[in-house]
């Protein structure tokens, strides 16, 4: 078997035992994006001197005995909205062509202790905007399964390179879906923990109250032990909670007898399409055969989830973004007259056509007329889907759906027609407006032999729940590789 075709924690155990070492764990990796990158294009940036200048660091620690953890060894591709000392972090952004930080995040920082080793940053869309990693200004990332269609984004680039197996996992951000919805795409498995669970410290914000770090990897168990390693309290974000429970690899069991799982019928109406509703309702069987009870109920205010995130999303994108100003660093224009002007040619340039839409949305429902019209009801919506939320919760231990209402759409179909595209979300979206976690692993493929994700979602800190139901899951059907896998 291939390095590559093994779990990010098969290929830590290899490591440990002694059987490969860091270093051919990291060559196996380069060689692969070597090879596949010009058909993907998963990647924005290769560290490929710095990997190997890692491994023989990491390598001589797990010798020593002082690194013993299930990931010190393995690669990791790093979505390209995290910062790295020292490695280019551009947002897939002409704004930040040129930004090197001078410190790292603190997830990475956490993977890097427990002996992860730093391949590269992925592509995704700019600044997390968008839903197909075409908005990228480097260039659009390709689906593994079918390169004439999208990968899902906005962590497309990282759900891409563990489905073309170019790396064993992946790190990614997920606002309104950017982690489950690719992962849906690209056939592989996604976590979006409870908000605050993950330090932000370090994540280039697109919308605060909603942005959280998350694993993509081959399967749950990956997801669970990554998530173990990246998750801690953090004194630099105001936001992040200190847990106990955050064992997560002990929910890992195959067994969910009277577990109460429930599927919203919103979910299961106009829109969806009828090979994921029928993969989605196949999955819900096979939990019903081992034992959990199986309902359908109404989830209220469904249709509200879209429109009150993209408000909220873009009104806090919008007050986010100021800060490129073509100042302190990131894209300047070369010819301007005066101050003002310098910042006007410098966002008109920097910025892509995404971004700017979302800056104006944000601008336009702050504004002083407007401001109690939109983003105020917005608000309001965001708190009656947590109540809609906690009602559920109070009935259910695992709420199930799909991750997307449809595979994934071929290259350009998204760009041409926007709300398009917002509505794609219509699934994940109400998930961070609520701080829920959840999780997104493969369910099937369809007709044209893409994959469609199920989603899992969990009352907040109740990541244990979904994460033994989705291994529950998982155990029933065996891991489909990518046909740019197998190459």
């Amino acid at each position: 078997m291939k390095l590559l075709s093994l779990t990010a924690v098969a290929l830590g155990t290899k490591i440990r035992n002694g059987e490969v070492t860091a270093k051919e764990a990291v060559l196996a990796s380069l060689e692969a994006i070597e090879a596949k990158e010009e058909q993907i294009h998963s990647f924005v940036t290769v560290d490929r001197e710095g990997a190997l200048k890692r491994a023989g660091e990491v390598q001589k620690k797990i010798e020593a005995g002082t690194l013993t953890g299930p990931l010190a060894g393995v690669p990791v591709a790093v979505k390209d909205n995290l910062c790295t000392q020292g490695m280019l972090t551009t947002c897939g952004s002409k704004m930040l062509y040129n930004f090197i930080p001078t410190y790292t995040a603190e997830a990475v920082q956490n993977l890097e202790r427990a002996g992860a080793i730093i391949l590269g940053k992925t592509n995704m869309d700019e600044f997390a905007m968008g839903s197909t990693t075409e908005t990228s200004a480097y260039g659009a990332t390709r689906n593994p399964w079918n390169t004439e269609y999208v990968p899902g984004g906005s962590s497309g680039g990282s759900c891409a390179a563990v489905a073309a197996e170019e790396a064993p996992y992946a790190l990614g951000s997920d606002t309104g879906g950017s982690i489950r919805q690719p992962s849906a795409f690209c056939g592989v498995t996604g976590i979006k923990p409870t908000y605050g669970t993950v330090s932000r410290y370090g994540l280039v914000a697109y919308a605060s109250s909603l942005d959280q770090i998350g694993p993509i990897a081959k399967d749950v168990t990956d997801c669970a032990v990554i998530l173990e390693a990246i998750t801690s309290h953090d004194q630099k974000d105001s936001t992040s909670i200190q847990r106990t429970d955050v064992d997560f690899s002990t929910a890992l069991v195959d067994d969910v007898k009277g577990m109460k799982i429930g599927i919203p019928r919103d979910y299961l109406g106009e829109g969806l399409d009828a090979e994921v509703r029928q993969a989605v309702l196949a999955a819900a069987k096979k939990l019903e055969e081992k034992g959990a009870l199986v309902e359908e109920f109404d989830l209220s205010l469904t249709e509200y989830a879209i429109p009150a995130y993209y408000v909220i999303a873009a009104a806090e994108a919008s007050s986010n973004l100021e800060r490129f100003d073509g100042v302190k660093y990131g894209y300047r224009t070369k010819a301007y007259e005066g101050l003002h002007n310098m910042y006007k040619k410098s966002r008109s340039e920097g910025f892509g056509a995404e971004v700017k839409r979302r800056i104006m949305l944000g601008s336009f429902v702050l504004s002083s007329g407007y401001y109690d019209a939109y983003y105020l009801k917005a608000l309001r919506t965001r708190a009656m889907i947590r109540q809609a939320f906690d009602k559920a919760f109070a009935e259910y231990d695992v709420i199930l759906g799909p991750a997307a209402p449809t595979t994934a759409p071929r290259l350009g179909d998204s760009l041409s027609d926007p709300l398009k595209m917002y509505l794609g979300d219509i699934y994940t979206v109400s998930v961070n407006l609520a701080g829920l976690p959840g999780v997104s692993l493969p369910c099937g493929l369809d007709q044209k032999g893409l994959p469609i994700g199920l989603q899992m979602i969990g009352d907040c800190f109740q990541e244990k729940k979904i994460i033994r139901a989705a291994y529950a899951y998982e155990q029933t059907r065996t891991y489909q590789r990518s046909p740019l896998a197998e190459q």
